[in-house]
């Protein structure tokens, strides 16, 4: 068995499983597309960019997979694996084994893979250590039109921060919070009424993925969905996509009645690649001057009998 990086000589088999390969990162597939096209192939050798594929070839079989961090981020994620008839190969593990290593010298904490539980992967991913965190579905929201009132939405300044942190501890579970840690930038779009709703837009050439954060006790959620889908600013004809997890399940009924169409159901995986140690140490007793302490004595021990 040998697993090795991607080099030029492997253009052809990236070409031939560009249309064969399982995408673990929805956000990335559907903003910026198919990462075996041209386009993506160029960016493996982007050195200024965290992006490792590997290859792992056994008795005639090749088995490709790939894997993204962006500097500063403590997670990393799984781009893809290929091609689809051998993701139940009894070597897969070993190379997403490989991947995650990888993840780790970049300073990564945790790897995330998205993938359908009845996907080929799942058993693979299972038994190289990831676990089910969470579950979510891609809702395509392209269609959705709107007179709601757009003026109740802000793009989010540095002022607005410490509300959406807030908001974000309130709604994603403890379990998740340190694999997707709380908002860092003034990033997206708040609704100003009573500062309950946040949604962050991310982009891409394809489509645009929006991630909500918002609190069961908003009111008149629908208008304020559709009025921020159907007036999303730089737009230019792009699908937008809206991602609900489970632990925002409640808003599927909302995007139902707005005639949005959900995806297959897909769970959030993630795997732990370090885990911090505090080692106890011995600190020195620190006696006030002046002070002297005498030792006490036992001159005898009675004892009941």
């Amino acid at each position: 068995m040998n697993i090795r990086p991607l080099d030029l000589l492997d253009f052809p088999s990236l070409s031939r499983y560009r249309n064969d390969a399982v995408m673990l990162d929805s956000s990335r597939a559907l903003t910026r597309g198919n990462p075996l096209g041209a386009a993506g192939f160029l960016s493996h050798f982007n050195l200024a960019r965290h992006r490792y594929t590997a290859i792992l070839k056994q008795n005639g079989d090749s088995l490709l997979g790939s894997v993204i961090h962006t500097p500063g981020d403590t997670f990393a994620r799984l781009l893809y694996l290929a091609p689809i008839p051998h993701l139940t190969h009894p070597s897969l593990p070993l190379l997403i084994e490989h991947l995650a290593t990888q993840a780790g010298t970049w300073g990564a904490f945790h790897i995330i893979a998205e993938v359908d539980e009845t996907n080929d992967a799942f058993p693979a991913l299972r038994s190289a250590g990831f676990a089910v965190y969470a579950w979510q579905r891609m809702w395509d929201v392209s269609s959705v039109t709107g007179a709601g009132d757009w003026s109740g939405w802000a793009r989010v300044r540095e002022m607005n921060l410490p509300a959406i942190q807030s908001l974000y501890y309130q709604i994603v579970p403890p379990l998740l919070q340190p694999v997707e840690p709380a908002p860092r930038r003034a990033v997206g779009f708040i609704c100003n009424e009573g500062m309950r709703c946040y949604v962050n837009p991310i982009s891409g050439a394809l489509g645009i993925v929006l991630s909500p954060l918002i609190h069961p006790d908003a009111t008149e959620v629908e208008a304020k969905l559709s009025a921020f889908i159907a007036n999303l600013p730089d737009r230019h004809g792009r699908s937008v996509y809206l991602c609900v997890r489970s632990y925002q399940a409640w808003l599927e009924n909302a995007l139902e009645d707005l005639g949005g169409r959900p995806s297959a159901r897909q769970a959030v995986m993630v795997k732990h690649l370090t885990r911090l140690i505090k080692d106890e140490q011995l600190a020195p007793a620190v006696q006030p001057a002046g002070v002297t302490v005498q030792p006490s004595r036992v001159s005898r021990i009675e004892t009941k009998k």
